[in-house]
């Protein structure tokens, strides 16, 4: 009996203060969740590879998406398969790399948020002040903001976290188990910073683009009805209105499906307890948004879809292909 009672623990020889084992999630959502993560490596590696091989992508908007994509390329790559062996192992490592490991995932997590915002300001700027964009949104002054963007995401998060690494494992009532706690005011900001915000920032800047592509849409619609007396540009123009729309309601409706049920804790009103287990399905609803980022941001692009095919049939090993025509 004694055997079978240690077999269901972390740590065997610690009867008294080990975890115990938990349950092994059926095979099927073990492949989900490890296709999930490998989408999301291989899109963002593809967007990465595109903006840094091919020298026509080398812009500011594409500097701000080269950003995005290594932050959700790390999600794929460092967050999603620790917490795949989370969901059916104990914690093995220590309570310092548990707490290191926190850290890291609210790094990447906030830098992913804060690279939306910027590439919302860059939209922004663009289609509402395009006379000025040249000069005010230079390659040096995007460089510098996605500099302060991942410097501010670790400040933020050590901010966050200080009372966990201060003292790593202060929660754990168990070894094996790999925990940290949000206090209610810890909690509270991380949702004003980490969440409210950001999402007021894209809502108002995408309305704003929203009106003037519509105003512009409009207008061409009336030049074009002016110059050839015809009414075919009406469809023309409607379509164009329909299809930003579409693609503002797409960015907003992803953005808050993937991140609202993770931050409902916090708005609970009480600790927030954060655990690979108890989390799961808000964490992975969470980092799916890294997987649909490329999806939205870059899948849009007509140069993303030629890109591809290069790296595909292997063109982009050819000499001077850096200099191809993909625009």
């Amino acid at each position: 009996m004694e055997t079978l009672e240690g077999a269901e623990l972390c740590f065997p020889h610690l009867l008294n203060a080990s975890c115990r084992r938990p349950t092994h999630p059926r095979s099927e959502t073990y492949i989900l969740l490890s296709s999930i993560s490998v989408l999301t490596v291989a899109l963002n590696l593809l967007v990465i590879i595109s903006i840094s091989h091919y020298r026509q992508l080398h812009t500011t908007t594409n500097l701000l998406l080269l950003s995005l994509a290594v932050s959700d390329l790390l999600v794929g790559l460092l967050m999603m398969p620790v917490e795949i062996v989370l969901t059916g192992a104990c914690w093995l490592l220590g309570d310092l790399l548990c707490t290191l490991y926190y850290v890291v995932e609210f790094i990447i997590t906030s830098a992913s948020i804060g690279n939306m915002v910027l590439i919302s300001v860059d939209r922004y700027v663009a289609i509402c002040d395009p006379l000025c964009y040249p000069t005010k949104v230079t390659p040096r002054r995007v460089k510098i903001c996605v500099c302060l963007c991942w410097m501010c995401s670790v400040f933020y998060s050590s901010l966050l976290l200080n009372d966990q690494l201060m003292k790593p494992g202060r929660y754990n009532v168990c070894y094996g188990e790999c925990v940290i706690v949000l206090s209610y005011i810890v909690g509270s900001v991380d949702l004003l910073f980490g969440f409210l915000l950001p999402i007021t920032v894209l809502i108002v800047l995408y309305m704003r683009v929203f009106v003037v592509a519509v105003s512009q849409a409009r207008a061409m619609r009336s030049h074009v009805v002016s110059v050839t007396l015809q009414p075919s540009g009406t469809g023309t123009a409607k379509k164009s209105e329909m299809k930003a729309a579409r693609t503002l309601g797409v960015v907003i409706a992803v953005f808050l499906i993937c991140l609202f049920p993770y931050y409902c804790a916090s708005l609970a009103g009480h600790d927030t307890l954060i655990t690979a287990s108890s989390l799961a399905f808000y964490i992975w609803l969470f980092n799916c948004n890294s997987c649909l980022n490329p999806v939205i941001y870059a899948f849009f692009y007509p140069w993303f879809r030629k890109t591809i095919k290069h790296i595909v049939t292997l063109q982009i090993l050819q000499p001077d292909s850096c200099e191809a025509n993909i625009l």
